[in-house]
């Protein structure tokens, strides 16, 4: 017991410990923001990977959209409704 208040009295020691405590919780780089801030960064990498999976299905796809016109032609009359002058076209929506 005589040891921890020799200790505690020591302005060093002191000085060590209110470092510490304003490091770990009043800073702003705090324990507790750098913890959410490595969750972010998890999170953000995980979208990262999803969106270059995502980039790369559109490029194969786009790639072989434009080395074949059938192809081509096919994906312009149903995604953008295209038609040819002579056509009609008819919509039909499912509810």
């Amino acid at each position: 017991m005589k040891k921890l208040l020799k200790y505690s009295g020591n302005f060093y020691v002191l000085a060590i410990l209110f470092f510490l405590f304003w490091m770990l919780f009043i800073d702003s780089n705090n324990l507790i923001n750098h913890f959410r801030l490595s969750q972010k960064l998890n999170q953000l990498e995980d979208q990262k990977e999803f969106y270059l999976e995502k980039k790369g299905k559109i490029t194969a796809e786009r790639a072989e959209l434009m080395s074949n016109p059938e192809l081509l032609e096919k994906f312009a009359r149903e995604r953008y409704l295209m038609k040819k002058q002579t056509e009609d076209l008819y919509v039909i929506v499912e509810k």
